[in-house]
């Protein structure tokens, strides 16, 4: 997955958002389990831009309930 970048957030609606939330945790799961087994290896710099992503959406999440 693509790491996202605040403009892109943005244009997403809420139900968007909230997909591609879902999924983007799915993925930090995975490579997670990966990390804990030791079989990560070249995707190892994708764990923290994940997290970021993650928190930009609730960021953006949060910005449009108060709306």
């Amino acid at each position: 997955m693509a790491h996202l970048k605040n403009k892109t957030i943005r244009e997403f609606n809420e139900k968007d958002l909230r997909d591609r939330l879902r999924q983007t945790r799915t993925d930090l799961f995975k490579l997670n389990v990966e990390s804990k087994k030791g079989t990560l290896r070249k995707e190892s710099g994708k764990l923290k831009p994940l997290r970021k992503d993650i928190a930009r959406m609730l960021t953006r999440i949060n910005e449009l309930k108060k709306k």
